[in-house]
């Protein structure tokens, strides 16, 4: 019998602290951890991406409020940043990835974490393929050559949706390849693509007011539609509630980020706090460059136009090349937020494949399944964009309620733990200093969170004609959000009817198997 020299012996090296403060939690490090604090405000920033979504919904919360739709973002931010703050605490508290079903989870019970789950990462596909079709509001107007389909590049019209739906699925196909290249590769693309559109949309924002053809004052004026102060506030904030999701990624990214608990909290707020501003200002600068706010472009058309027209064809379009590599950077954070969802979940058994949707190359460090079923699931819901050019407002608003009620699912539990006293807020990160805490104000700013997520998830989903179906004949695209929600839900019941029941049929060792 041979044996082997003590020299010979190479023992696992000491896990790092940012390894112990997964295994606690009864998982082993298999992402690999390569993200530092930059790379994870990246994350939320690039999710949130302002140019993509200012760009993609400024014509329609300008068709609906004029001038006075401004307003809302302030507000929405105002409840997203309680929101964010909330997130923040929880990112310190629990760094794993599947931030909104590892949170809701562990606040409420795993039945009701996997429903929050669920509904998210639902929600999260269905945004990838909303933010790919953006590049429809700004490839045509760099060169009229990428409208393939047809010669009206409006979003609204059947050639500009059907042509939306052609670029977003090639937009699709790159962002996969990049999410099953590389962990590095993924994270260096990010963090190249939000230097850009910070960038990008810091010079946007200079340009515009040093363009400005009017005083901010015309914020306080309304548009023409008829619908009131009130309506045109409800409906004009549709792009605020758009853009000012995700920046739970960075928490989403916590097993791939040196100290989480320390880092992910503060990215959270940052990357909301840079976006919120950066956002506001393009809005208020479109307004005030803006040529003419009374000849119909604006509703149209939104801030490709204003930049075109304000600052010439040849500074314009280089502006709007940049906002196509932050709609691209977006396309792909969000997908990779997803497939993180759908790992996790996997990871504990939760979903139909798991052991394959669990799977992470060891080489690459990334679950290369759940990027796949992301990117092929999103492609799919653009061909709704074939069926009527309203599918481009209930995709989009569709996957906003997704997340609102997901995020409602994590700061209802966390209010009611809160309540009973049940909530720490001791307890220190990597470094040793004090996790992050609202302290005293937690009970206040966690009720804000929940009551203005759960006003703006009903507002965006009430089936509302004059937006959801202008042209009538279309009623499924009034109530699609309804309908895809409720869908969502029954499925989601029926397989966890399915599990409990194959889970009860099977032995102990058969049912352990199952779950691997």
């Amino acid at each position: 019998m041979t044996t082997t020299a003590p020299s010979d012996v190479r023992p696992d090296p000491p896990a790092s602290p940012d390894d112990r403060s997964l295994t606690e939690f009864g998982y082993r490090q298999e992402l690999h951890r390569s993200l530092g604090r930059y790379a994870s405000f990246a994350a939320g920033f690039s999710f949130i991406s302002v140019l993509t979504t200012v760009f993609q919904f400024f014509a329609f919360g300008y068709s609906f409020g004029g001038p006075v739709f401004f307003w809302t973002w302030p507000a929405v931010f105002a409840g997203q940043l309680a929101v964010a703050a909330c997130f923040a605490e929880l990112a310190a508290r629990y760094p794993i990835s599947g931030a909104i079903y590892q949170w809701s989870s562990r606040l409420s019970n795993p039945s009701f974490g996997w429903f929050a789950g669920w509904i998210m990462v639902i929600g999260q596909i269905v945004v990838v393929a909303a933010a790919a079709l953006a590049l429809q509001m700004v490839l045509p107007a760099i060169w009229p050559g990428f409208q393939l389909i047809g010669d009206d590049p409006a979003p609204t019209s059947p050639d500009g949706a059907a042509n939306a739906a052609v670029l977003g699925a090639v937009l699709l196909v790159l962002t996969t390849l990049v999410n099953v290249l590389d962990n590095r590769v993924m994270s260096a693309v990010n963090r190249i693509g939000v230097t850009a559109e910070i960038i990008g949309a810091v010079l946007i924002i200079v340009l515009l007011f040093t363009h400005s053809e009017r005083s901010p004052g015309i914020t306080f004026h309304t548009g023409s539609g008829g619908t009131g102060l009130f309506g045109a506030l409800m409906v004009g904030s549709f792009m605020a509630a758009y853009v000012m999701i995700g920046f739970d990624s960075a928490g989403e990214m916590s097993e791939e980020t040196h100290h989480p608990r320390r880092t992910a909290p503060r990215t959270i707020l940052t990357a909301l706090g840079a976006a919120g501003l950066l956002g506001g200002l393009i809005v208020l600068g479109g307004l005030l460059a803006a040529p003419s706010l009374t000849d119909g472009r604006l509703g149209v058309d939104g801030l490709s136009y204003v930049l075109t027209s304000s600052l010439g064809d040849g500074v314009g379009r280089a502006l709007l090349a940049d906002v196509v590599v932050a709609i691209a950077v977006a396309t792909l954070a969000i997908q990779t937020a997803a497939g993180r969802m759908l790992f996790s979940m996997a990871r504990d058994g939760r979903l139909p494949f798991s052991a394959r949707l669990a799977k992470v190359d060891a080489r690459t460090g990334m679950p290369v399944a759940p990027a796949l079923v992301v990117g092929v699931l999103a492609t799919a819901l653009l061909l709704l964009n074939f069926a009527s050019p309203d599918a481009f407002l209930a995709i989009g608003t569709t996957c906003i309620v997704m997340l609102y009620l997901a995020y409602a699912m994590v700061t209802g539990p966390l209010l009611v733990r809160r309540l009973r006293g049940r909530f720490t807020t001791e307890g220190t990160d990597e470094t040793g200093a004090p996790l992050f805490s609202l302290g005293r104000w937690g009970v206040p700013v966690n009720a804000l969170a929940l009551a203005y997520g759960l006003f703006m998830a009903v507002n965006l989903a009430w089936p509302r004609a004059a937006v959801y179906d202008p042209a009538g004949g279309h009623w499924y695209f009034r109530w699609f959000t309804l309908l895809f929600l409720g869908v969502t839900l029954v499925v989601g019941t029926a397989y966890r009817a399915f599990e409990a029941r194959s889970a009860k049929a099977a032995t102990p060792e058969a049912a352990e198997a199952s779950y691997a």
